[in-house]
């Protein structure tokens, strides 16, 4: 399998995998599986979380795929397996590290993209029980989400001045 292959089959899983993480933030994790994700909208002490169980949800596939696909020389689910991987990690950077600060990274990025990505996770948020959530994805999210991020930013710098 060329190069490009590769490319467009781990950038098309990536890109497919925003919408299982919406599908699966949305309806299983607001949904029957409330009580796992619960923790992550009504904090209890301590570093981890139930809702950090999720990981397997998608890690499990993508190392299955990786497995799999080199036992039986099937490079198209090797390719799928990354694909699912790189988001896992695109995942673990932004709502983990930068959103929620869980480490002191990206503390101080100024990207007008992330700003919105963390307004429109701050209003998933204020959503304290399951039902009338909005904003479930990650990295695509509704464009009010950046005119209201900008708004935020303005009012914050009248508010200084």
């Amino acid at each position: 399998m060329s190069t490009l292959y590769w490319i467009l089959i781990i950038s098309a899983t990536f890109f497919f995998m925003e919408f299982v993480a919406w599908f699966t933030h949305k309806y299983v994790m607001h949904g029957f599986l409330w009580s796992v994700h619960k923790d992550h909208h009504v904090k209890d002490p301590g570093f981890f979380e139930k809702n950090d169980l999720f990981f397997l949800i998608f890690a499990i596939p993508s190392w299955l795929c990786i497995m799999l696909g080199m036992m039986y020389e099937l490079p198209i689910s090797v390719a799928i397996g990354f694909g699912i991987a790189v988001y896992g990690l695109a995942y673990f950077l932004v709502h983990e590290v930068f959103i929620h600060q869980r480490f002191s990274w990206l503390k101080n990025a100024q990207s007008s993209y992330l700003k919105a990505i963390r307004f429109a996770h701050k209003m998933h948020h204020k959503h304290l029980g399951k039902e009338q959530g909005e904003s479930f994805g990650m990295l695509i999210i509704h464009p009010k989400y950046f005119k209201a991020s900008k708004q935020s930013k303005k009012i914050n710098i009248k508010k200084r001045a």
